[in-house]
């Protein structure tokens, strides 16, 4: 099954993407054990997959630790981005306690989250930003992250069987399993990327 990105751009192997970009970059993804916490480990982890976090940032991002630690719990582990209910207010409230953190913007935020809800959150680098083309200069910082993941969620929505398809074909390849909404990232990050260089 192939997947229909923005523009009309057709991946006719996302499997293959997948596995590619799984092989390159192995470690990212492993299962959080501790959904509901949030310290420095996770900077750290999120760093290993790219966020280039300074310690300046991370001292700043644990000063809020409490507020972050909070807004965690109030959406479900679980939670799904494919959902009927989608906590959209618990999910705006964890982005905004990221806001005017100097040099953090929703790359490095998501980064740092999508581990903890990696069903829900999908990591907004500029390469996500830039295919969303959502702009939303007058909202707050959580509210444009969210507008974006909306924006990300009609994707995922309109190719939910080739995705689901390639998560199965992952896990009986021994691959581990990625969400729905991880795939899709690898997916449109694979597709764009190379346009970019």
């Amino acid at each position: 099954m192939k997947v229909v990105l923005r523009g009309g751009v057709e991946l006719e192997d996302p499997l293959g993407t997948t596995i590619g970009f799984v092989e390159a970059y192995p470690g990212y993804d492993a299962p959080d054990s501790r959904p509901g916490s949030f310290d420095e480990s996770d900077l750290r982890h999120a760093n290993r997959g790219g966020a280039r976090i300074s310690a300046a940032q991370i001292a700043a991002i644990l000063e809020r630790r409490r507020r972050i630690e909070r807004a965690l719990r109030s959406i479900p582990p679980e939670a799904s981005l494919v959902d009927a209910d989608i906590p959209w207010r618990p999910l705006t409230r964890l982005f905004d306690a990221f806001a005017d953190i100097s040099g953090i913007g929703f790359s490095k935020m998501t980064k740092a989250l999508h581990p903890k809800r990696p069903a829900l959150i999908p990591l907004l680098d500029s390469v996500v930003q830039a295919y969303l083309a959502v702009d939303e200069p007058k909202a707050s910082f959580g509210e444009r992250a969210t507008t974006l993941v909306r924006s990300y969620k009609q994707d995922l929505d309109r190719n939910l069987a080739a995705l689901r398809q390639v998560q199965r074909d992952l896990v009986s390849r021994d691959y581990g399993s990625l969400s729905e909404v991880r795939v899709l990232d690898v997916l449109v990050w694979s597709a764009y990327v190379p346009a970019r260089r």
